[in-house]
């Protein structure tokens, strides 16, 4: 748990906060998407037009077009549905916010890092916000407890008849009917409850409450917030909600479990009469198919667990045998998820294929950067295509999986989540890059050669910096300060290092990264405002992207001192996720190279050792330190050689007496 330094109330958010920001990202990826779904559909429109005399081609052309126009309706409902929300939350936001002029400034605030926590502690790698306290205090005008399942009004607020201020104090109002189903504790049985008047401070029903900070919600129970998840037929969770909930949630309940809690909560009714019991459960089956449709789009990769699709199975068949009509929405939902997961295949089998490919080569016979790319500029535009392809297969919870799976009290009861492989491969392609890059320098046999690369590789890096590939950029500068490369005098005497020093200042690492951190801002608002499609791209140094979300994790509690859940974190970490996700839907505009995106990924190239000793070729040691280490290296190399040969000729022996044997006998 993060410490305060100072004693006091619990600020409210500043006025646009986390909350807003995650609806306003989540906005911006659907419309990223319904622009790249759009252009497809044109493309495919032309087509048909070049193909009509082809029978055969013209049907699969119009059958993708329909594909694509379902597909596009979707996104444009939920766009319509995030721009409302955004409007709802927004005027909450201006309404809650204080008058000009009253209450403290708070602009003196670090302006990098959390920015929207009132506390700041310095760590090793940025600044790591500080949660509430278990003594913490929220002002008695702003907070309100609300039962689960409570829309925001349209004016941004939550409506009285549904909360109770912080003092205690209870409205006098009648409470909303409330015909959903409370959960008692345990994750199998489901109780139904109706009230219909405003619960009585203390009792149950008040401690599964939800805590809203003005019209954020803050705190609450697992319980209460899984209730909150759960569509009725009047009532339908805000997307911004189901993406922090559905991402963060896994650090107390599997996804699968999380699923059958929601239907079995969903589908709950009163003993009523059968003809009422279907009539209810008619309303809210769209809103369930809705939720699932959502949660598939949003964290498809959950559904590879095949506990999560028997419950899919058992779900839509409910709901078809219930409303017959909906058939055709869940059939586009299922074939959507399928085709998502066939893609993941297909990219997960490819990666373990270059992997192998990568490993079969050796690294001084094979062919020249040079040689296979010559200009720059084209080097920096393949690798923004890998880049993004990469980035793209990276599934949102992931990040959070990340470490979730290093905390020993998320192993014992989660341990089959485990599943961050594309993130890691993502991780993987940055340290290939970095030795790739001194490979090719240190394989070099002239020195006029080795010039001659590195200004090479400051070009593209500065082409990667123009496009705004700062993940390609930080592995180039990272290549060429490895000590094999650094140590080489006599080359870099010969080098224009005016460039890369201007590019190494704009990535360096003290301040927690400050001028790399300005520098992406200005990437990020080129990219919101821009209508050519190549200033668009923003591909963050991905490292520091993951530590980040790992102090964020690590610096704020996970629970409150009352047993809530820190609700606030999770929007803290939704607001990180979903500006990758936005980041996640943009198309590369230049043209693909095929040749130079596998020579990238499969070139083979040195080991740590062996790059060492390349480097010792192109410029021997100089000093007692490098000679110390050349003369290990070298005793290592002969070690490793002893032992293969040695091994090798233990596998022959045995056949040799043997046979002898037999033959003397």
């Amino acid at each position: 748990m993060c410490e305060n330094s100072t004693k006091g109330p619990y600020k409210p958010r500043d006025l646009f906060g986390v909350q807003l920001e995650v609806t306003s990202l989540l906005l911006e990826a659907e419309l990223m998407k319904l622009s790249t779904l759009q252009a497809e559909l044109e493309s495919t429109q032309n087509l048909i037009i070049e193909n009509c005399k082809d029978t055969e081609q013209r049907q699969e052309f119009e059958n993708q077009q329909l594909e694509l126009i379902l597909a596009i309706s979707r996104i444009q409902a939920q766009a319509d549905q995030l721009e409302r929300e955004y409007r709802v939350h927004a005027l909450g936001a201006l309404k809650a916010a204080p008058l000009r002029g009253s209450g403290k400034s708070n602009r003196s605030q670090p302006a990098i890092g959390l920015k929207y926590l009132p506390k700041f502690r310095p760590s090793i790698f940025g600044t790591v916000a500080s949660s509430p306290t278990s003594d913490f205090s929220y002002s008695a005008n702003h907070q309100r407890k609300t039962l689960p399942q409570t829309s925001i009004s349209a004016n941004g607020s939550i409506p009285s008849n549904c909360s109770i201020v912080s003092n205690g104090s209870h409205s006098e109002e009648p409470h909303a009917k409330v015909e959903n189903a409370t959960i008692n504790g345990s994750i199998d049985t489901v109780q139904n409850s109706t009230s219909t008047a405003a619960p009585k401070s203390g009792t149950h029903e008040w401690d599964n409450a939800l805590v809203y900070q003005d019209t954020n919600l803050v705190s609450g129970t697992l319980d209460a917030l899984i209730q909150h998840l759960v569509p009725t037929q009047s009532y339908y969770p805000d997307r911004a909600y189901v993406f922090a909930f559905l991402l963060s949630s896994r650090l107390y309940i599997r996804p699968h479990e999380l699923l059958g809690r929601v239907f079995r909560l969903a589908m709950a009714t009163p003993s009523h009469s059968p003809k009422y019991q279907m009539a209810k459960e008619a309303k809210i089956i769209s809103n369930v198919v809705q939720l699932l449709g959502e949660w598939a789009e949003l964290f498809p990769y959950d559904f590879r667990d095949e506990r999560m699709m028997a419950h899919v199975r058992t779900i839509t068949q409910k709901c078809v045998s219930v409303e017959p009509p909906i058939r055709n929405e869940v059939s586009q939902l299922l074939t959507s998820l399928l085709a998502r997961l066939t893609a993941l295949e297909r990219y997960e089998d490819f990666l373990h294929r270059i992997n192998t490919e990568a490993a079969l080569g050796e690294p001084a016979t094979a062919s020249s950067i040079l040689t296979i790319c010559p200009n720059p500029t084209m080097l920096a535009q393949q690798l923004t295509h890998i880049e993004l392809e990469r980035l793209s297969h990276i599934g949102a919870e992931e990040f959070v999986q990340a470490f979730a799976k290093d905390t020993s009290q998320v192993e014992t009861r989660y341990k089959d989540m485990k599943k961050t492989r594309n993130l890691e491969s993502y991780v993987q392609w940055f340290n290939r890059l970095s030795y790739y890059v001194a490979t090719e320098v240190c394989k070099m046999p002239k020195k006029k050669s080795r010039v001659r690369v590195v200004e090479y590789w400051i070009e593209a890096a500065r082409e990667c910096f123009n496009i705004g590939n700062f993940n390609s950029l930080m592995a180039i500068i990272a290549g060429l300060n490895m000590s094999p490369v650094t140590r080489l005098k006599k080359m870099w005497a010969k080098v224009n290092t005016a460039q890369l020093s201007i590019l190494e200042h704009q990535m360096e690492p003290s301040s927690n990264f400050t001028s790399y951190r300005s520098t992406l801002k200005a990437a990020v608002w080129r990219s919101a405002g821009a209508t050519d499609e190549r200033q668009r791209i923003v591909i963050p140094f991905f490292s520091l992207l993951v530590k980040d979300l790992y102090f964020l994790n690590e610096g704020c509690a996970s629970k409150l001192g009352n047993g809530h859940i820190n609700f606030d974190k999770f929007w803290q970490l939704a607001k990180q996720v979903t500006e990758v996700v936005a980041w996640q839907q943009i198309t590369c505009p230049f043209p693909k190279v095929q040749t130079v995106i596998n020579s990238l990924q499969t070139a083979p190239i040195f080991g740590e050792s062996a790059l060492c000793l390349a480097s010792y070729e192109c410029e021997p040691a100089d000093n007692a330190q490098e000679k110390e280490r050349l003369k290990y290296l070298r005793q290592d190399e002969t070690t490793a050689k002893g032992c293969l040969s040695t091994g090798s000729s233990k596998e022959k022996e045995p056949d040799t007496p043997k046979s002898k044997s037999k033959s003397h006998k």
